[in-house]
Parts: structure tokens; C-alpha cells; sequence
């Protein structure tokens, strides 16, 4: 049998610049940048031989990619045709079957499908004769809009929506629309919960190719509260950590909420319906005409139950979580000095928070609801 044909290779005008500023970009994959060099090896001359020794290649890519390159040109030398691999296993019925399956409830003794029990269940039910779990898995989100995750889930918290709730949105998102006043400053109040955790073992330095490391044991110091007020058209912040959220803590906060807004002829607060937040627990910490002075100084709009996604200051203690206090913090007095620090770096550069969902927004999106309440 005599030996294959080799076909030179001689780039038309234009064709080098083309491939060397293909290779230089680097975007295409390996195949194509391979290729690419040797079709301008070739092009200076160079035998099979010499490329498979500069690029370490075989020397049947080298025929083939010169074979390509006289048949078709530059196109066909650097890019393959489409493989039309094995015949697909899953078809309209199937993919049929598969998503009335995944949108079902879950066997017995488990809490969601996973992409091996489904495959398992197809092949039990004679959906299919066999089948990878990776199949399962592209079939799911073979489509961007319609794609299924049955491994996932996902919550949410609203209350039932009456016309009470309504109420309460829309006087909430009204207050959001006002423009800035400093004389009706509007402040959103919230406080939670912060445990103090102490290391039982030191733990050891992050150092390079090695992360923090601290023991799984820890000790329980207790328990405070954060108090957190957030003026979102000012972006200012501020926060108080006290031992206890009792209404006396509540009414000394809003004392000293007071005393930072001294021309200010109303503060409007925005906050949620638990127990102590309320005006009557001023009578529980001061005298009654102090208390009624200050109940004058406030005018109160409660987030609907179930809705305190309402608050933005939800929102900015969420920050505070990530940005401080997502680590073990042992006594409360190292705790007030982290949070004053944060504190200060948030007002230094007035961060604030962008709100989007206004009462044309809501009336849109809860359409539906309005249309219950009022019928």
C-alpha cells in the first residue's frame, strides 16, 4: 500500500494574521489553538515530523488537520462538525414522565427526590430500560425557564393577607415614598438576638494554603439583644447592645433615639407588633408625664403580621450578621465595641438601602389578594 498524500499547506493573504490573532486571544478551545499552530508550521514549511516534535502531537493531527485545511479551508481545518453521538434515551414521553415524577411528593423516608431516585424510579416504573443520573440531571435543566430542581427548596413568610395586612403594607410604603424631612425623620426599629460564644481551645492562624482552623467545641456565655435604628434617606445607623429586650430597654433606646433628632417635630417609626413596641412601655420605665412626652415625640407604623420583610431595618441587620458578627464573640462588652466599630464605617460612607417595592408595586403584584379583600 503505498504511503498517504501529504498536501502542503499555503495560507491565502490575510490567513495568518487571522490565526495568529486567533492564538493570541486564546477564547477557542485546545483542539482549535493546536490546530492553528500547525497549520502555520506548515505553512513556514515545516515537515510532520518537525511539528510533532515542537507541539507534541501525533503526527496523524497533523495530516488530518493539513487533509482539513485543502478540502475546506481555514473553517473546516479549525473547527469540527457537530457529533451526532448516541441516540438520546430521552424523548417527549419520557421527559414527560420524568417531570410529572420530580413534581411529585417524595418516597416514604425521604425528604426530596434526588436525581438517583429518580433515575432509579423510571427504570422501576419501565419509564426506560436504564438511564445515568446525569441524564436526569440535564433533562431537568435542559430548559433556562422551565428547569427543575427537585434537590431544592425554597421558603418564604407571609402572612395571610387581608384587608388588615393590606392596610399595614400600603401605610408602611407610604412612608418609604415621602420624600427626605429632617424635621419627620423616618426611622426603621428592630432588634435580635445574639449568643456569646467563647473558644474552649485557641485556634489556629489562617497562614498560606491553610485556612483558620478553631475547635467544634465552644462555651455559651449567654444570650443579649441588639438594638438596631436605621434612618435609610440619611444613611445612618444606630445601635445598642444591652443585656435584655425588656419593655424598659425598649423605652431607654427610644430615649435615646430621641435625644439624636433634638429639632426634629415628629420621628415616625416603622417597626414590627412585638409585645414590648409599643408606646405604653414608657409608662413601664419612667414617670407618666415623661412617658407621655416622649410618646408625643413619635408617631409609630407597624409592619403587618407576618411582614416585617417590610422593615428595612431587617435588611441592615442582616449586614450586620455577614459583616460582623458571623464568628464566636465571647462577652458583651467585646461585642458593643465590633458593632460600634461597623457601626461607624456604615454611617462614615452612609450606607443605606435601595427600595424598589413601592404600593403601585405591590398592588400589581398581589393583585389577586386586592381582588379577594374586596369581593
Amino acid at each position: 500500500m503505498g504511503r498517504k498524500r501529504v498536501h502542503e499547506v499555503s495560507l491565502k493573504e490575510g490567513e495568518r494574521d487571522e490565526l495568529e490573532s486567533f492564538i493570541r486571544k486564546g477564547k477557542a478551545s485546545a483542539r482549535s489553538l493546536t490546530r492553528a499552530r500547525i497549520l502555520l508550521l506548515a505553512d513556514d514549511g515545516r515537515s510532520d515530523k518537525e511539528i510533532v516534535d515542537v507541539l507534541k502531537v501525533c503526527r496523524g493531527t497533523v495530516r488530518n488537520t493539513r487533509d482539513r485545511y485543502w478540502k475546506g479551508g481555514l473553517d473546516c481545518a479549525l473547527n469540527e462538525k457537530p457529533r451526532s453521538g448516541a441516540p438520546s434515551k430521552i424523548d417527549g414521553r419520557v421527559e414527560a414522565e420524568l417531570t410529572l415524577l420530580a413534581c411529585s411528593d417524595p418516597p416514604d423516608g425521604r425528604s426530596r427526590w434526588t436525581v438517583m431516585l429518580l433515575r432509579d424510579k423510571l427504570v422501576e416504573m419501565g419509564v426506560v430500560d436504564s438511564i445515568s443520573h446525569m441524564t436526569v440531571y440535564r433533562t431537568l435543566k435542559k430548559k433556562k425557564k422551565k428547569k427543575l430542581k427537585p434537590w431544592l427548596e425554597k421558603r418564604w413568610c407571609i402572612g395571610n393577607i387581608t384587608g388588615d395586612f393590606i392596610w399595614h403594607m400600603e401605610d408602611v410604603l407610604d412612608v418609604y415614598e415621602q420624600p427626605y424631612d429632617p424635621k419627620r425623620p423616618v426611622i426603621c426599629f428592630d432588634e435580635r438576638t445574639c449568643q456569646l460564644l467563647g473558644d474552649t481551645i485557641v485556634p489556629i492562624p489562617m497562614k498560606p494554603g491553610s485556612p483558620r482552623k478553631e475547635h467544634y467545641e465552644y462555651e455559651r456565655n449567654g444570650t443579649c439583644c441588639v438594638f438596631m435604628a436605621f434612618e435609610p434617606l440619611a444613611g445612618r445607623g444606630i445601635v445598642s447592645v444591652r443585656e435584655r429586650r425588656t419593655k424598659i430597654d425598649y423605652a431607654e433606646f427610644m430615649v435615646d433615639l430621641a435625644n439624636q433628632y433634638p429639632d426634629a417635630e415628629k420621628i415616625i417609626v416603622v417597626q414590627d407588633n412585638l409585645n414590648t413596641h409599643t408606646m405604653g412601655s414608657f409608662y413601664d420605665a419612667m414617670p407618666p408625664d415623661d412617658a407621655f412626652k416622649l410618646a408625643k415625640q413619635f408617631e409609630f407604623n407597624y409592619t403587618p403580621k407576618k411582614g416585617s420583610w417590610l422593615n428595612m431595618a431587617e435588611i441592615e441587620l442582616s449586614a450586620l450578621s455577614k459583616q460582623c458578627l458571623d464568628r464566636r464573640i465571647p462577652d458583651i462588652n467585646k461585642l458593643r465595641d465590633e458593632i460600634n466599630i461597623w457601626q461607624q464605617e456604615r454611617n462614615a460612607i452612609r450606607a443605606t438601602v435601595q427600595w424598589k417595592f413601592s404600593k403601585d408595586n405591590a398592588r400589581a403584584k398581589l393583585k389577586r389578594h386586592y381582588n379577594t379583600v374586596k369581593n
